[in-house]
């Protein structure tokens, strides 16, 4: 919960006006003061520090700018989302074209993106051919690209794990 004016509680506060400047360590009655002399609020920014941290401003700025910072940070969340190709042994060098172009989308957009290769009965037996395909789609896909999970193999067939660096 954020305190504002009177509700602050800390005796003394390290005071930073409205333009950025450090005050210094100020009584919170001289703070008020302040603030109300310009005709803006106290903020208490840090209440875990030693003094608690206060800011002279506007709190309606102060809250149009925390959730204005809120709300990039959900954006950016959204876009570490992961996503899975899934590509065949067997596929057409048309299809893998197709799969490569949605993988390079998913880099730009920034997601992680998991490519899975799926074996199906006698493919399992072959394991290093399947493999060595998974390795030439991966030479198709954007060089701009880091692996973050190196090939493994696992239940139905390969997986890969990358990200655009």
């Amino acid at each position: 919960m954020i305190r504002i004016n009177h509700q602050i509680q800390a005796k003394e506060l390290r005071v930073i006006d409205e333009n950025g400047a450090n005050l210094g360590v100020i009584s919170l009655s001289e703070a008020l003061k302040m603030a109300v002399e310009k005709g803006l609020d106290l903020i208490e920014i840090s209440p875990m520090a030693n003094p608690p941290v206060g800011k002279i401003m506007s709190f309606d700025k102060y809250r149009y700018q925390e959730e204005k910072k809120y709300k990039k940070l959900r954006s950016q969340q959204k876009n570490q989302g992961l996503k899975q190709v899934r590509i065949s042994a067997r596929a057409a060098e048309h299809d893998l074209e197709i799969k490569t172009k949605k993988v390079n989308e998913f880099l730009e957009e920034g997601h992680k993106v998991e490519i899975q290769m799926l074996l199906r009965g006698r493919e399992k037996a072959n394991k290093d051919w399947a493999k060595q395909k998974l390795i030439e789609f991966m030479r198709t896909v954007n060089p701009e690209h880091k692996v973050l999970m190196d090939i493994k193999y696992g239940g139905r067939g390969f997986n890969v794990q990358i990200i655009k660096k």
